[in-house]
């Protein structure tokens, strides 16, 4: 199956997702009962190797949510990993949503998911997470903690057709991107980060490029019919979208049918927080976050009508 290697704490998975086409991914399990489970969704040129980072112990999600009793479920996304043969254009965000929703069933069918399910995407992930949730994912699901996705483009290089990802690669090939919008300041990164990085490239497929064109236009749209509770973070340094107060009001006022809206920000961290040496505090406050939902007890004993706009 291609991608690359996983960690000794992830194993490789094969997901059915309907019509005989296969998604890839990899797999974190606790040794117990799983508190719930998370489905992470990586960005646009980028894979599901993203969040199980070599570079240092500390960075991987993976890792750290089988440790801390969760279930990390991380997919290369429909057009990336085993799928990319079949779908070398990829999909738009709502076929996305379709395949992601047979291939969540088909997992929870065979593998224990514990109380619960949490979405985490990042960047262009962050758009499927959101779009996904809002055609209705999975009966399971508590709640979406998104990274890297705002709604007002920052970049002056963030037209029409961006998508973050990573600088060019050892074998000189053009990445999409910027260094400097996607990564922030080498310092932010563990030693060897960007040679373990190029192993997590490819270019995204031209359908993914043309929809994120789009996303500003469609945003409101999604915001307003995502009814789980929402936490958005934003990295010091990210470049890519408006997080100022004016635009996170904005931001938050969209979701007028979530439960709870929160906006977190991200010390000394860039775009690729997952990445990072913030990597480890940013997944602490995911699963903090999840077992809060989780603790809620479900719909019916959920916090109502809490928003802030303010960073948490």
């Amino acid at each position: 199956m291609p991608g690359t290697p996983p960690s000794g704490a992830a194993v490789r998975v094969a997901l059915d997702a309907g019509g005989g086409l296969t998604l890839s991914g990899l797999l974190a399990e606790p040794a117990g009962e799983p508190r719930g489970t998370v489905l992470a969704l990586h960005g646009g040129g980028m894979t599901a190797g993203y969040f199980d980072g070599r570079a240092h112990p500390s960075v991987s999600l993976l890792a750290l949510g089988a440790r801390l009793g969760y279930t990390v479920l991380a997919v290369d996304r429909p057009g990336y990993g085993a799928s990319a043969p079949h779908l070398p254009d990829g999909l738009c965000l709502t076929d996305q949503a379709e395949l992601l929703r047979a291939a969540i069933a088909d997992f929870a069918a065979r593998h224990r998911i514990g109380g619960g399910l949490l979405v985490l995407g990042h960047s262009f992930g962050g758009q499927v997470a959101l779009t996904a949730a809002a055609h209705g994912l999975h009966e399971a699901l508590l709640g979406l903690d998104i990274s890297g996705c705002g709604h007002r483009r920052a970049a002056p290089g963030a037209g029409p057709g961006a998508i973050p990802g990573p600088p060019a690669g050892p074998d000189g090939r053009r990445r999409t991107g910027s260094p400097r919008w996607n990564w922030g300041p080498p310092s932010l990164y563990p030693p060897g980060t960007f040679t373990a990085g190029a192993e997590l490239v490819c270019e995204p497929p031209a359908r993914e490029v043309a929809q994120a064109a789009r996303w500003p236009r469609d945003f409101p749209r999604v915001a307003a019919r995502t009814t789980v509770p929402v936490r958005l973070t934003f990295a010091e340094h990210e470049a890519w979208w408006r997080h100022d107060a004016e635009a996170l009001a904005e931001l938050t006022g969209y979701f007028t049918a979530a439960e709870r809206v929160q906006v977190a920000r991200q010390a000394a961290a860039g775009h690729n927080i997952s990445l990072g040496w913030a990597a480890g505090a940013y997944h602490r406050r995911v699963f903090a976050f999840f077992e809060e939902l989780l603790c809620c007890g479900g719909p019916a004993h959920r916090l109502d009508g809490v928003r802030s706009a303010s960073p948490a």
